[in-house]
């Protein structure tokens, strides 16, 4: 009879000694999670006041009377209504807000920071696309090409393709799709851009900022005969590809 009270006693006892430390251990993970999530916000906190004054000094240089406003517009709602993916999307965005500030002043960028750039602004609005979309980028560029680094590139020219694809494309029919192919061989820089167009749109209407009209004019004022700009709408699919002779270009700027 005493043996089996004190088996129950020691149970007891070791169930008791189990149950502290298993609580011990909880407390101190709830602790160390506390303290990790603390540190997170505070990093979110600090990216966001970043971001803040960056976007106060676009409004000082006055960047909105360059760039298509919705383009901020689209951007933020998309990172405010991800907030899971907060912390990449503002990285992004500074790196978005970064080129907008200090480059797209400058009359030509170099392929690479421009290409940098429409990299970024496709990964912002990927944010707002369901993970299921087919949405595919191809992107085929020679970092050897000798433009590669060349001040040859008008800033901010690969803005309208990019917006223009998400803003019109019928996100909810179920063979929708969004294609962006980018390519620098031979001093020949072409971007196409495919997507199922929503019937809500009328893709030839759009007077807004860096408009299509606005686009062309652009290229042709500054590329003249080194480019085309081609558009075309078949069963729903619109298509825009844009071809720039950069070699050819670089060469008469450096001889004229």
């Amino acid at each position: 009879m005493d043996g089996n009270y004190n088996l129950i006693h020691d149970y007891v006892i070791f169930s008791a000694v189990f149950a502290l430390f298993l609580l011990v251990a909880v407390s101190v993970y709830l602790i160390s999670l506390n303290q990790r999530l603390k540190i997170k916000n505070a990093k979110l906190s600090e990216n966001n006041r970043m971001i803040q004054s960056r976007l106060n000094e676009v409004q000082l240089e006055h960047i909105g009377t360059k760039l298509n406003p919705h383009l901020f517009k689209n951007i933020l709602n998309s990172v405010q209504s991800h907030a899971y993916q907060t912390y990449m999307s503002l990285d992004k965005l500074a790196n978005v807000l970064d080129y907008i500030l200090y480059e797209s002043n400058n009359k030509f960028v170099s392929p690479k920071e421009e290409l940098n750039f429409a990299l970024s602004l496709i990964e912002i609005n990927k944010i707002k696309v369901n993970p299921l979309f087919d949405f595919r980028i191809k992107s085929k560029i020679d970092k050897s090409d000798s433009v590669f680094e060349e001040k040859v590139f008008a800033p901010l020219i690969s803005v309208d393709l990019i917006e223009n694809a998400f803003k019109h494309t019928d996100f909810l029919a179920q063979d929708s799709f969004i294609l962006i192919s980018l390519e620098l061989s031979n001093g020949i820089f072409s971007m196409k851009v495919s997507n199922k167009a929503s019937l809500k749109n009328v893709l030839h209407k759009d007077h807004s900022g860096f408009g299509s009209q606005s686009l062309d004019q652009r290229l042709k004022l500054i590329y003249n005969t080194f480019y085309t700009l081609e558009k075309s709408s078949k069963n729903g699919i619109f298509t825009a590809e844009l071809t720039i002779n950069l070699g050819g270009f670089y060469d008469k700027m450096r001889y004229s």
